[in-house]
Formats: structure tokens, sequence, C-alpha cells
């Protein structure tokens, strides 16, 4: 069995923004030579989070959306009180999720139709980073 790992590095202008990361992913399998496994993908951080849907510009809005109305900005979250504004980000990473799991078969991403993975940034305007490890042979 063999393993490859890939860092991914982020430093968003905006607060939150949604990058499609799937070439990212492919590239790492294509240097990793495995044909039969799995790619998990995971955000180090947080206030980020990844996971899998559609590239379509309405539906990213409307997970923003939705996000937002589920763990909206604000400054009243406890979490403040040690000197940070992203009590929100840390409530959004865990509605989104901080890593997904991708099969490998015949050595291309066996996505459903219309899948793809993103990276879900809540608290940008740092550097974060995003691992790729491939398991398989």
């Amino acid at each position: 069995m063999k393993s490859h790992t890939t860092y991914l590095t982020f430093n968003t202008p905006k607060r939150r923004e949604y990058i499609n990361i799937t070439k990212d992913l492919e590239k790492a399998l294509a240097e990793s030579g495995i044909s039969e496994g799995f790619a998990m993908v995971s955000a180090m951080h947080l206030t980020a989070g990844v996971y899998i849907n559609d590239n379509e510009a309405g539906l990213i809005s409307d997970i923003d959306e939705m996000l937002e109305k589920l763990a909206p900005f604000r400054s009243d979250y406890n979490h403040h009180r040690t000197g940070e504004d992203n009590g929100d980000a840390h409530l959004k990473n865990m509605l989104v999720g901080h890593q997904v799991l991708v099969p490998v078969t015949e050595g291309k991403l066996d996505f459903g139709p219309w899948q793809q993975v993103f990276y879900a940034e809540f608290d940008g305007k740092r550097r974060k980073r995003v691992i790729i490890k491939l398991i398989g042979e």
C-alpha cells in the first residue's frame, strides 16, 4: 500500500469564501500513482471546512445563506470572551464538517454526477492549510 500527502495553503481576502479544490485533488492523485484507494481531504483549522456538492453559483450562494442563518456573524458568542471574534466560524465548521473521503477507482476520483470538492473558509484573511492524504495501491 502507498500513501501520498499534499498540503494546500489559503489566505482568502474575504472572511467567507467557497473554493473549488477538485483540480488540486486530481493533481495530487496523479502525483501519487495510486489507482485504487481513497483520498481524504481535511481542513486543518476549526474555522474552515471541506464539503462535496455541485459547482453551481446559485447553490453556493444558498449554502452561504443557510450557514449564515444557522450560525450568524455576531458579537455576543461566549467564545468571544477569549478575545476572538469568530464564534460563528467554529459553528459553521461543525455544520459543514472538516473532511471528506473520496473513493479512487482506476486512477480517478470516483464521484457521482456533478460532485466537486470545496474548501469553505469562514474566518479568512489569514493563512490556513488543507491536507490531502491519498492511500491505496
